[in-house]
C-alpha cells in the first residue's frame, strides 16, 4: 500500500508558522496506510535505515568500524619486488659507469708470433714507474724522483684455473732474449738479433706490446690479458680503500723509497705502501726480496678490496672503484668480469687457496738473473695444462 504523507494544515495568510520543540518546525510524518504514525522517527534522529550507528549493524551510535588487519604478506612481497628493482637498476648503472672508466689502451693484436693458448686464463700484471699526472709535490711525497720515460717496477703472471691460482713474479732484472717484434707506433717489424737485455728494458724500449711479446717468447706461455698501474694510481687505490693491513716480518729502512718500517702487524697508507713495494736497496737479494713483498702486498690489497666492509659500503666502494679504474691500463679485450676474476684470484692466493712464487733462477750473468730453463719448462707445462703447480721458485 502506498505510503501517504500527513502534513499539518497551512496557517492563514500572514500568520506565523507554528513552532514545536524550541522553535524547530515539526517535520512531516508518514502514515503506512494502517493508521501507524511516526514510522520514520528514526530518520529524524539521524539514524540510517538498516539499523545501527556508524560502527555497523547493531553497533551503538557514534562508534567506528574496526580497521582491517594489515596484509603483511602482500606488504613484504611489494617491498621485496621494489628492493630487487632498485638493486637491479643500481647494478646495471654501476656496471656501465665502471665499464666506461676502463682505460683499454693496450692492443695485444699487435703482438706477433704468439704461442698457442692453454687451459685457464693468464694475466700479465705490470707495475710501472709512470709519473703521469703527478705534481712536483706528489713526486717528493712519494719519493719517486723525476726520471723520464717509463720502466717496470714489477712484472707478474697470474694464472687463473680450476686447479688453484698461481701468481709468479718475474724479476725486472731477469736476463731475456729480445725477439722479433712489431713496433707499437711504427708498425714496422724488427727482426731478432739474438741480443739479451733486462726484462724491464724491453718495456722501456717499446712499451706493453714488446714486454708481452718478450714474456711469451721466453716462457712459451700465452698471455690473455694485460693490466698495468702506475705510481700515483697505486697509492690512490690504497688510500681509497682506507689502507691495507699487512704483517711485516722484519723491519727495514730505505732512503731511496722512503721506507721506514718496524716488524709486526700494521696498516699502510698509499705513501707507505708504495715505499714497501718499491724497496730493494734494503735487501741483499734486492730484486728477489722485492718481488716477494710485491706479491704479498698486492694479494693483501685484493683481499681488502673484496671485503664486505668495502663492497657493501658505497662511501668506500665507489671511491675505490673510481681510483682503481682511473689508474689501470688494460688490453682492449679486457672486461669488468675479467678484472673481477683477477682480483678474486689474487684474494684467494692471499688466503692460501693458491700458490705464489718467483720465477725459478739458476744464477746470474752481468748482473742479470738467469732463469732455470728446466724448471721454467715444467712450470709452463703445468700452467698450460691447468695442473697443480709443483715447481718452487727462489
Amino acid at each position: 500500500m502506498m505510503r501517504q504523507v500527513r502534513r499539518p494544515a497551512a496557517p492563514p495568510p500572514g500568520a506565523p508558522a507554528p513552532q514545536y520543540g524550541g522553535g524547530v518546525p515539526r517535520q512531516p510524518s508518514y502514515v503506512d496506510g494502517q493508521g501507524h504514525d511516526g514510522y520514520d522517527s528514526g530518520y529524524n534522529t539521524g539514524q540510517v535505515y538498516g539499523g545501527g550507528g556508524p560502527g555497523g549493524p547493531g553497533a551503538p551510535a557514534g562508534t567506528r568500524a574496526a580497521r582491517p588487519a594489515p596484509n603483511w604478506g602482500r606488504r613484504i612481497k611489494v617491498g621485496a619486488i621494489t628492493l630487487a628493482a632498485v638493486l637491479v637498476v643500481t647494478s646495471v648503472a654501476t656496471y656501465f659507469w665502471a665499464d666506461s672508466k676502463l682505460n683499454r689502451d693496450v692492443d695485444l693484436s699487435q703482438v706477433i708470433d704468439r704461442p698457442s693458448g692453454g687451459e685457464g686464463t693468464n694475466y700479465l700484471i705490470v707495475g710501472s714507474d709512470s709519473r703521469k699526472g703527478m705534481t712536483s709535490e706528489d713526486k717528493k711525497r712519494l719519493h719517486t724522483g723525476s726520471a723520464e720515460g717509463q720502466r717496470t717496477d714489477s712484472v707478474m703472471i697470474l694464472h687463473v684455473g680450476s686447479n688453484g691460482d698461481t701468481l709468479i713474479s718475474l724479476p725486472r732484472d731477469s736476463d731475456v732474449v729480445v725477439p722479433s717484434y712489431k713496433g707499437s707506433s711504427s708498425g714496422k717489424v724488427y727482426p731478432a738479433t739474438g741480443r739479451h737485455a733486462k726484462l724491464n728494458a724491453t718495456y722501456a724500449e717499446d712499451g706493453p706490446t714488446l714486454l708481452t711479446r718478450t714474456v711469451e717468447y721466453n716462457t712459451g706461455l700465452r698471455i690473455d690479458h694485460y693490466v698495468e698501474i702506475g705510481f700515483a694510481g697505486f697509492a690512490n687505490i690504497v688510500d681509497a680503500v682506507g689502507g691495507v693491513d699487512i704483517k711485516i716480518d722484519k723491519g727495514f729502512k730505505d732512503k731511496y723509497s722512503g721506507a721506514d718500517f718496524q716488524a709486526g702487524e700494521q696498516t699502510l697508507n698509499g705513501e707507505q705502501a708504495l715505499a714497501f713495494v718499491r724497496t730493494r736497496h734494503a735487501f741483499a737479494a734486492s730484486d728477489l726480496e722485492r718481488t716477494k713483498n710485491q706479491q704479498k702486498f698486492l694479494a693483501a690489497l685484493a683481499h681488502q678490496v673484496a671485503t664486505p666492509s668495502t663492497v657493501l659500503n658505497p662511501f668506500k666502494f665507489y671511491p675505490t672503484m673510481g681510483a682503481g679504474l682511473d689508474s689501470l691500463s688494460v688490453d682492449k679485450d679486457m672486461g669488468l668480469f675479467d678484472l673481477a676474476s683477477m682480483f678474486w684470484a689474487m684474494k684467494g692466493v692471499n688466503g692460501g687457496d693458491g700458490t705464489s712464487l718467483n720465477m725459478p733462477v739458476s744464477g746470474s750473468v752481468g748482473g742479470n738473473l738467469v732463469w732455470d730453463k728446466a724448471k721454467v719448462k715444467t712450470l709452463v707445462d703445468e700452467l698450460k695444462n691447468d695442473e697443480k703447480v709443483t715447481v718452487s721458485g727462489n
